[in-house]
This record gives structure tokens, C-alpha cells and sequence, in this order.
């Protein structure tokens, strides 16, 4: 039975700035397969992605963490995320395992992680909390103080249901348009998500040790299949999140 979606959003909201973050890059190449590598490979897929949602949805500003191979420091990627007031992060990354190992994972932060969550965006606060728009982002609530707290946790929580929700549109597109095998939907305290304040998903987008995925994601029109997959949901999140947003 489909459950209507609950309203995080405030009515009249518009979905206008997505932050893409191709994973490693530059002197961290990431894991890698008999001849690709995570940085190369992670970047041609952002860079086909952010090139379908500026030709396809141009009412929505593309930023990019990186667009050559650069190195970026972690906190540096959710935090050009939190400097633009961003809508939605999208992180993508290769996975490495046996050799068997095979298939797509989509990752957020998970619930239980909210606390630690909130804990090391206080305590890191000098790298998250000190770009010049913070306070219109928390809407002028301050997450050092102790009475914010309660309300930075629920604001916390509806960017985690909206992940989720990103993320469940993700793992559908992969399992269903592109027909990869899908290892699910998964929930951890990653660092590059944990200190982004907006919803986020983290993709893993196969395996580079596996020669048959290496092979699919070293490939340009592999690459164009995956980039289109989280496209389609990237899109159908934001109809669904606008629509719901409108009507009153």
C-alpha cells in the first residue's frame, strides 16, 4: 500500500541547487580495478549527470565539487554543499570487494546515526557551521546553543526522510531502468554525509574489482546508463517534492 509522503518541505518549495561530488580525485584515486579507477570513473559520471539536469531541468543550478581531477579534502565537499544553500547532495563513488562482489548501493545517513550527527556538526562547527548564509540556513537557530538543539534534531530528521526517499528513487532507477543488480538501500554515518545539511545520498555505483562491472563502468555508455539512472530519479524527486509543496 503507497504511503502519501510526509511534508518536509515548506509550501512553494522549489527544488533550485543540486551539489554533485564525484568521490577521490587527484593524489586519492580511490579504489581501483585491473585498469579504471575510482576518481576517473566517478568523475565522467557526475559530469554526464550534471550534464542531463542542466539540458533537461535548467530551472536547477548545477554545482559541482570538482570537475577535473583535483583532490578535494572531505569536509570541503559537503561544505561547498552548505555554502551554496543547496537542495540536495548527490555523491557518487566505486566499490571495491572480492572479486565476486557485484552490484549498486545507494547509502544515507541512517537514523541512528542522529545524534552523532548532531554531535560532530557541533564540534566540528568551524568547518560546517561558518559559512557566511549558516544562520539563514537554520533559519537563525545556532546548533552550539543547547535550546536549538531539539529543533537542529527535527530539522536533521526530515533532511534523513528525504534522503531516503532520494535514495529509494536511486536503487528503483538501477534495479529497474538500468538493470543492475542492486545490493539496496543502506544506512551509515559517512563522514562526507554526516556533515552535509541538506538530503544526501551516497552511490556506490558497482564494483571495480568485479572485471564484468569494471569493465560496464569503464565504458561510456555504461557510464551514460548509470548518470541517466540517477538522473531520472533525481527529477522524479523533485516533481514529487514541488507537487506535494503546492497544493494546499
Amino acid at each position: 500500500m503507497h504511503t502519501p509522503p510526509r511534508r518536509d518541505t515548506p509550501a512553494g518549495y522549489r527544488l533550485r541547487t543540486v551539489v554533485l561530488d564525484a568521490g577521490h580525485g587527484g593524489k586519492d584515486r580511490g579504489c581501483a580495478g585491473r585498469s579504471a579507477r575510482e576518481a576517473d570513473v566517478s568523475l565522467k559520471i557526475v559530469l554526464e549527470l550534471g550534464r542531463l539536469i542542466e539540458e533537461h531541468l535548467p530551472d536547477v543550478k548545477v554545482v559541482y565539487t570538482r570537475k577535473t581531477d583535483v583532490f578535494v579534502e572531505l569536509a570541503d565537499r559537503a561544505g561547498i554543499a552548505n555554502r551554496h544553500n543547496a537542495d540536495v547532495f548527490i555523491s557518487v563513488h566505486c566499490n571495491a570487494g572480492p572479486a565476486a562482489a557485484r552490484g549498486t548501493e545507494v547509502w544515507t545517513m541512517g537514523p541512528h546515526k542522529t545524534d552523532a550527527n548532531l554531535d560532530v556538526a557541533k564540534r566540528e562547527n568551524a568547518v560546517i557551521l561558518q559559512e557566511d548564509n549558516y544562520k539563514t540556513r537554520y533559519n537563525g537557530f545556532d546548533p552550539r546553543s543547547p535550546q536549538s538543539h531539539i529543533l537542529f534534531s527535527l530539522y536533521q530528521s526530515a533532511h534523513l526522510d528525504n534522503s531516503l526517499r532520494l535514495a529509494a528513487k536511486v536503487d528503483h532507477e538501477f534495479r529497474h531502468s538500468v538493470k543492475r543488480h542492486s545490493r539496496g538501500v543502506k544506512q551509515a554515518g559517512f563522514l562526507v554525509l554526516w556533515k552535509s545539511t541538506m538530503p544526501s545520498v551516497l552511490i556506490e555505483a558497482g564494483f571495480l574489482t568485479n572485471p564484468a562491472e569494471e569493465q560496464y563502468l569503464n565504458d561510456k555508455s555504461g557510464q551514460s546508463y548509470m548518470a541517466s539512472g540517477i538522473y531520472r530519479a533525481f527529477r522524479t524527486y523533485k516533481q514529487e517534492l514541488e507537487a506535494m509543496n503546492t497544493a494546499d
